[in-house]
């Protein structure tokens, strides 16, 4: 039951994060429906979209709730030597490899999301450099954090029920064998 419930959770994770992507991307599409006006390649003047203001703060929220979720949920996996990387289980490398890249993508993700969002305040119309694919860059990280995070979590929970199970020693074993 209780495994049950922690794939349940991963996919939970999984949905979160495919729900903020296809958020930040529909963010995008509306944002592009907004009056542009181009002056070279790199500087343009556009209105902001509140369609797209509300979109990608709905898809930066999502994203951090999928972040925190397993972050909270699957404890703290830490590897702080080479020796304990050495001696650690393949699982708990996977934990502490996953939530390196979770929090790398989800930093990623979230300053292009925040970036694509505010430049869609109401209170701003802005003439600059233009940021294309903001909305759209950090939508499609967020595909990528959901499959981390969710490797993360498994794993995570993996290891700790891995070490609350006491070990015998080897030489026990065959002991009570003979």
């Amino acid at each position: 039951m209780i495994k049950e419930v922690y794939y349940f959770v991963g996919l939970l994770i999984i949905i979160m994060d495919v729900v903020a992507g296809i958020l930040g991307i529909q963010a995008e599409i509306a944002q592009n429906q907004g009056k542009n006006l181009r002056v070279w390649w790199i500087l343009e003047c556009r209105d902001p979209s509140y369609e797209a203001f509300k979109l990608g703060l709905a898809a930066t929220v999502l994203l951090t709730l999928a972040h925190v979720t397993p972050i909270m949920l699957g404890g703290c996996i830490c590897i702080r030597s080479k020796e304990e990387l050495d001696q650690s289980s393949n699982i708990k490398q996977l934990a502490a490899g996953s939530r390196v890249l979770t929090w790398f993508v989800m930093v990623i993700a979230f300053a292009l999301l925040i970036s694509g969002t505010l430049s869609n305040s109401r209170s701003r119309q802005n003439c600059g450099i233009s940021n294309h694919h903001h909305l759209s860059t950090g939508g499609i990280l967020c595909f990528f954090h959901g499959l981390f995070a969710a490797a993360y979590y498994i794993s995570a929970t993996a290891t700790t029920q891995d070490e609350r199970v006491p070990k015998q020693p080897a030489t026990a074993g065959a002991a009570a064998n003979a």
